[in-house]
């Protein structure tokens, strides 16, 4: 009987572990956190940057169709999210009509009035950086900002690198990493003096990094383009607020995804043999699903893409 109620018990564990993976929307130690810790966010001075919805003037519209996690539609929410929690806000994107838009619908101890609006586009060089994060320091007397939010990213079409033009590629560089880069390294002194700040995407000296790790996110709600992929995955809601859970407990990295994806990530990280090749399989159906604005996160890759007439 004792042999028979270990087995069962064991098997119920098991059972419940796989459910809870099944249906998770984070990795473990995220979910197991709860919730975010407000003593992290009320009266601290967050900096958000995000694309705004007109930063497509002058390339092709296609090439901001998707955007990754931190969108202009995440940082909508998150800073919805942040005011009610009561911290102060800077809100940065490339429109600053987009900004006040955002800053109108925002509530909370320091909002809507004591939110700040800072245009502000990372690709327009150090000097423009530089004079952005002069103004980010002085909003707030005696507080500089104690988080920098980099949301602002854009990412390629999913094509094949030889589809790519050089422009494509070089304003996504511009963006995603020589902006991010040079605006930390113009804050981080800052900081450093301060002896404390966190980044939300350089651990050193008393700076926090948290790294997030996103899978598709469902923007389908907010207004521009809409996609099938883009209705596909957990909720721009759900994503600003496993987020704020990993920022304020202080987490180095945290992923942020539904299935299949989460269970990919698992399997990159801890049979890489077996994650790689599962990638290598759908990669080129992933290729072929984006190019017919299909479902490019569809465990059916894995078996082909069913080509549309």
């Amino acid at each position: 009987m004792l042999a028979l109620a270990i087995t069962l018990l064991t098997v119920a564990a098991i059972l419940t572990f796989l459910f809870k993976f099944a249906t998770a929307d984070g990795d473990f130690t995220l979910i197991s956190r709860g919730k975010a810790r407000r003593e992290e966010i009320e009266d601290k001075v967050f900096w958000i940057t995000g694309a705004s919805r007109g930063i497509g003037e002058g390339f092709d519209s296609s090439f901001y169709d998707l955007l990754l996690c931190f969108t202009a539609a995440l940082r909508e929410v998150l800073a919805k999210q942040l005011a009610s929690l009561g911290a102060k806000l800077i809100l940065s994107a490339r429109s600053e009509k987009e900004l006040e838009r955002v800053k109108a619908q925002l509530a909370g101890k320091h909002a809507p009035d004591g939110v700040k609006i800072l245009p502000l586009d990372l690709a327009s060089g150090e000097e423009s950086l530089k004079e952005a994060v002069d103004r980010a320091e002085s909003f707030f007397p005696g507080s500089g900002v104690d988080y920098m939010v980099h949301n602002a990213a854009y990412e390629r079409p999913k094509a094949s690198a030889l589809d790519s033009t050089e422009g494509n590629l070089k304003a996504t560089f511009d963006v995603n990493v020589l902006g991010t880069i040079s605006l930390t390294r113009l804050l981080a002194p800052s900081m450093l003096k301060r002896g404390k700040g966190h980044f939300v995407v350089l651990y050193r000296k008393g700076i926090k990094v948290t790294v997030v790790c996103p899978g598709p996110i469902d923007t389908s709600n907010s207004s521009g383009a809409s996609t099938p992929e883009m209705k596909r995955g957990i909720s721009s809601e759900r994503c600003a607020e496993l987020t704020l859970i990993a920022a304020t407990h202080g987490l180095k990295e945290a992923w942020i995804s539904d299935q299949p994806v989460l269970a990919i990530m698992y399997l990159v990280q801890y049979m890489p043999t077996v994650g790689y090749w599962i990638m290598d399989k759908v990669g080129a159906n992933r290729v072929e699903a984006a190019a017919q604005k299909g479902n490019t996160y569809s465990w059916k890759l894995l078996f082909g893409h069913k080509k549309t007439t």
